[in-house]
């Protein structure tokens, strides 16, 4: 976790007594958690601070107490102080100039881990979902598709996202004008106090009709700093995935981009757009992820 303090740059690392070392904050998933969730709560566990995730980083590999770790990291900012307790795990936190960081952990991978982590910029995410699953349409009797809901699972699935979208600390919320869209994201909506904004251009039916509205549409949203959240339909999304890169230079031809752009997402998965805005206007990718709604 990074944060700016007096002009400097500096980032949080934590002492494990019982390894008797200085690291950064890492954890154990737990059973059914998202890598995203686990991310948020074990640095909220370990420093009492929340952090708002930003771009991945480089998977680290390696070996302890004789047994293969892999562990996945994000860059991140200060979200939300809950207060720092010690503990048997944890028993001190620390703001360390990134300058001097090397001369606090103790692990030279760590180090490395901090020095990639500062070459990004500040980000901001636009994350293109696909609503969580709805009945289906022949178990459906209304005569209008727009109003068919989200099944039992599908609400299950749309509870589970909260946690999940919420680490990228979301400020702005759209939907597609569908009852499904909707009560996918009305829960994150409620539990982060954001009106949901829901536009017609990103309903199946209105694109359909005319997709270039739908283009049209994204390509605004894609150049607006809030961190958001798009929820549409699979059909509506290749659409949406191509307006995005159009607007902000990315070539879908690209094969480093290819796999986390592919716009056929299962329900309650989704694609999320790292973007660095610069002080002259100008927009860029510093990276995409892509990620399933189960454990991963």
């Amino acid at each position: 976790m990074l944060r700016d303090r007096d002009g400097h740059q500096e980032v949080l690392i934590i002492h494990r007594p019982i390894r008797e070392d200085w690291s950064i904050p890492k954890g154990k998933i737990d059973p059914g958690e998202h890598v995203l969730s686990t991310a948020v709560r074990e640095c909220d566990e370990e420093t009492g601070l929340v952090p708002i995730l930003g771009c991945p980083l480089p998977t680290q590999s390696y070996r302890a107490m004789n047994q293969a770790k892999v562990v996945q990291y994000w860059r991140a900012t200060l979200g939300e102080d809950m207060g720092f307790f010690p503990d048997d795990e944890t028993d001190e936190i620390a703001w360390v100039p990134v300058a001097k960081v090397k001369d606090h952990l103790t692990y030279p991978s760590d180090v490395a881990l901090v020095k990639c982590a500062t070459a990004i910029p500040d980000t901001s995410p636009i994350i293109l979902l696909r609503h969580t699953q709805a009945v289906k349409r022949s178990n459906f009797d209304g005569a209008d598709d727009s109003y068919r809901p989200l099944s039992g699972k599908g609400r299950s699935q749309s509870r589970q996202l909260m946690p999940v979208l919420s680490a990228y600390g979301i400020r702005a919320i759209y939907s597609s004008s569908t009852l499904r869209c909707q009560q996918t994201v009305d829960v994150l909506a409620e539990r982060l106090r954001i009106d949901l904004s829901t536009e017609s251009a990103f309903a199946e039916s209105q694109h359909e009709i005319d997709p270039s509205s739908t283009s049209d549409r994204i390509r605004m949203l894609a150049r607006d700093p809030a961190p958001m959240v798009i929820c549409s339909h699979r059909p509506v999304l290749p659409t949406m995935v191509g307006a995005v890169c159009n607007s902000l230079g990315v070539d879908l031809r690209d094969k480093r981009h290819a796999k986390a752009l592919d716009a056929r997402l299962s329900p309650g998965s989704f694609i999320v757009i790292h973007r660095a805005f610069d002080s002259d206007g100008g927009v860029r990718v510093e990276a995409i992820e892509r990620h399933t709604l189960e454990s991963e």
